[in-house]
This record gives structure tokens, sequence and C-alpha cells, in this order.
């Protein structure tokens, strides 16, 4: 998969990875690397472009650059996103993992939890450049408050609506939508004759927790009490799950045949003329690979119950993207630290970012025209104004693994016309608070 992370389902090998010692890469070095193996790295990659084909292509030039700089090689590895937290897991309890690894940015307090990252203290920061290089919204999304960061910062995410110019076009709307109220009156208007107002994917665990802690923040919730507990059952809760899986199984603007979908398959539809809108992360380099122009789409802010994107209640998108980490006990810190500072360089920053169509964490990176365009434009102003990170606590990836499957099983209930109730609702997440740790 490209970005939405789909991995959740390592919340069983996570319970064994935290209580387990932490023990990472490269040699058995306790508790702070060594400089064993100075002229090699192995960097384990998340699969952020349309194929493993094409991040190989984006990324090898880079990597080239960096031993031609430093002497250090670096053993590339991209990994499909269906199996990278299962492989981080694994390789906190065995040893065997690489030097450097890309980490989704939800999972930094749940991986912190396992002692197995170098945490990134003020003295490891220096060594990069420092932590005021880092935009404040993706630094949040790097671990648990007043610890020192699990992960750096490498790509930042949000989510936007793409619409479907020629779609709305024939519909006769003029123009997209800024409201969830709005985004329903268009879909019904475009859900005819076989094509859909909404594409989602009911079946990706983390997309659904994506869109309704979205929702749940405009409607007042958080999912976790301050202290770190989990919240599923509040009125705000439920009403967000509600709305979300309301769009199939009420509203009828998003097809039955997309509860099952998980591998981005609304982004094909879409891309086919298929659906007319989809709540997505920086889109755009998926769509040039699938043939579509950029005159074809538009992209704005993600909706809102009401008035524009802020904060509190009218929060619209999580702040989505990928950390770099580095596995404590590796046995080429030195080297490790070094690429870390190449990779968010100011240089690298703009080449990866453009390339995969993100937004660059470093502040000064931003300064390049190319991320003030029609598609990354209206990102970069979400995570400056209208973005919160996930809640930042260990039990992340339980979190998106029950209440993800909650909100699967109800969009398969409205995909095969069962009634999705309040109480419904509320039975399906009451279940899912139960299959959380016990504090």
């Amino acid at each position: 998969m490209r970005r939405i992370r789909a991995a959740a389902v390592g919340a069983v090998t996570l319970s064994l990875a935290l209580a387990a010692s932490a023990c990472g890469g490269g040699s058995s070095s306790e508790g702070g690397g060594s400089n064993d193996s100075p002229k090699t790295l192995t960097y384990w990659a998340s699969n952020q472009g349309a194929s493993i084909a094409v991040d190989k292509k984006v990324l090898q030039p880079e990597l080239d650059k960096f031993e031609k700089k430093t002497g250090v090689k670096v053993k590339l590895e991209v990994v499909p996103w269906s199996d990278l937290l299962n492989r981080i897991l694994t390789a906190t309890t065995s040893g065997q993992g690489p030097d450097v690894l890309n980490i989704g940015n939800t999972w930094s307090a749940s991986l912190q939890a396992s002692g197995a990252l170098l945490p990134w203290d003020a003295e490891n920061f220096g060594k990069i450049g420092g932590r005021d290089r880092f935009v404040d919204s993706a630094l949040g999304s790097t671990g648990v408050q007043g610890k020192d960061p699990a992960a750096v910062p490498l790509y930042s995410m949000a989510y936007a609506l793409y619409y479907n110019k020629k779609m709305f076009a024939d519909a006769g709307i003029e123009k997209p939508p800024t409201t969830w109220d709005e985004l329903v009156a268009d879909g019904k208007k475009l859900s005819k004759d076989g094509k859909w107002g909404l594409g989602a994917e009911g079946s990706n665990l983390s997309n659904n927790i994506h869109q309704i802690f979205v929702l749940g923040k405009q409607h007042g919730a958080d999912f976790f009490t301050p202290d770190g507990k989990p919240d599923f059952t509040s009125e705000g809760a439920v009403a967000a799950v509600k709305q979300y899986v309301d769009l199939m199984a009420k509203d009828k603007i998003i097809a039955p045949g997309n509860a099952e979908y998980a591998q981005n398959q609304s982004l094909s539809d879409f891309a086919k003329d298929k659906t007319a809108m989809v709540l997505w992360q920086t889109a755009s380099a998926t769509f040039k690979s699938k043939g579509m122009s950029d005159d074809e789409w538009g992209v704005v802010p993600a909706p809102v119950q009401s008035g524009t994107p802020g904060t509190g209640t009218s929060v619209n998108s999580m702040v989505a993207g990928i950390n770099m980490a580095v596995f404590k006990n590796t046995d080429n810190i030195d080297g490790a630290t070094d690429f870390v500072k190449f990779m968010t360089s100011d240089a690298e920053q703009k080449i990866l970012n453009k390339a995969y169509g993100s937004i660059p964490p470093v502040k000064s990176a931003q300064s390049d025209p190319a991320f003030n365009g029609q598609a990354t434009g209206p990102l970069r102003d979400t995570l400056a104004k209208s973005a919160e990170a996930l809640p930042q606590v260990a039990e992340e990836s339980q979190f998106e693994t029950a209440v993800g499957t909650a909100v699967k099983e109800l969009f398969a209930d409205a995909a095969n016309g069962r009634p999705v109730t309040t109480a419904s609702v509320k039975a399906k997440l009451e279940k899912a608070q139960q299959q959380m740790p016990k504090k």
C-alpha cells in the first residue's frame, strides 16, 4: 500500500514487544549501539510510491549520493505497509532488524514504549541540526509528550478532499463542498448511473481510524482520556463513527463494495471516473501513475461540520506522515545518525518530498515553490492550521486494530443492508474498548 497504514494487525505482537527487553538491529551492544560495522547500514523504507519499484527508483540515487559522500553503503529494502509493523515488532524482540527504518508516525508512541528505538534527545538532535529545524505539528507525532522523541519526521502529509472536475461539471456542481452537509448533498447528485459520490476504504483499519479520529474531534471526542485510558463510547465518539458509516448506510453516497476495499481501490475508482470524491493523503502522484492529468482533479481542505477548518472542533485532518527511526543497538551508530542527517537535509527533503507529493517537515525546505502548488498548497495549510496528531499513547496500535475493526464490521453491515443504529455503533465500540489492555 502507498501511504495508508493498514499494518495495525500487529497489536498482538506489539503486546509481546512491549513486554520484552529492547533489542533492535545490528549487534547486541546493550542499550547504546556501537560502531562495529562502520561501512554499512541496513535501511527499511516504507512503500511511499505507486509501487516498490518506484520507491527503489526514487531512493537508490540518493543512497548512492550518501555512499559517495561518507563511504557508507546503505542496503535498501522497501517494505510494504501490510508487512511493516509486524516486521518492526519482530525485530524489537529478535534483534534481527535494520539499523535505520521508516515508521508510520502514528506508531511512534507504541514503538517508543518497546524501548528498542534510539531516543532523540538534545544531543542526538544536535547531530542533525537541532529539533528547531522541524515543524511543530510533525514533532507532535514522534512519541509521548514530555519524553525524548522516538523518531525524526521525514515526510509530512495531511488529508484533503480530492474531487473529479468533469464529474462535478456533469452534475451541475459549481464548487467543491466545504462542510459535511454540502458533501452529502453533492454526493447524492453524483451517485447515479453506476457512479458514486465518495470513495472509502472500509476494510482498511488505519484509514478508518484516521477518518473517525477527525470526525471525533469535530464532535468533541478524543477516544482517550487525559490520563491515557480508552474512551471509545462517549457520545462524541459514537456520533463520529455513525456519521462516517452513514455515508454508506443512510446517505448512500459510498458504493457498498467499498466495504471490502483495503488496497487503495478507491483511488483507482476515482482515476477511472467511477467515484467523484475521495478523502486522502497526498494523492497526486498516485493519480498521475494511474493516467490522470493534473487538470482533471482538484483538491480542497477536508470538510468540517460548519465554518472553516481550524483547531478544536474544526480540526479536519490527523497529522499524517512518516518518521525515521534508529534501532538503538545498531552496530553503526555514527553512520545511522549521519544517514538521518542526510535524509533530513534541506536538499534531500526537497528531492524526496517532491517525488512523493508530500510536504517537508523541515521548515526551511518548505520554502521551495513546489510545496505551495495545486497538489501541495492545501495540504501544507492544513498541517499548519487545522491538523492534530493522533493520541500519542503506547496503545495506539491496539486502538487502530480494535476500533478500526469495529468500523470495518459496521461498513460490512451497511453493505449487506443491516441497520446501522446508534445502539449498534455503541455496542461495537464497547466491544473494541474491552479488547484494549487494562491499565
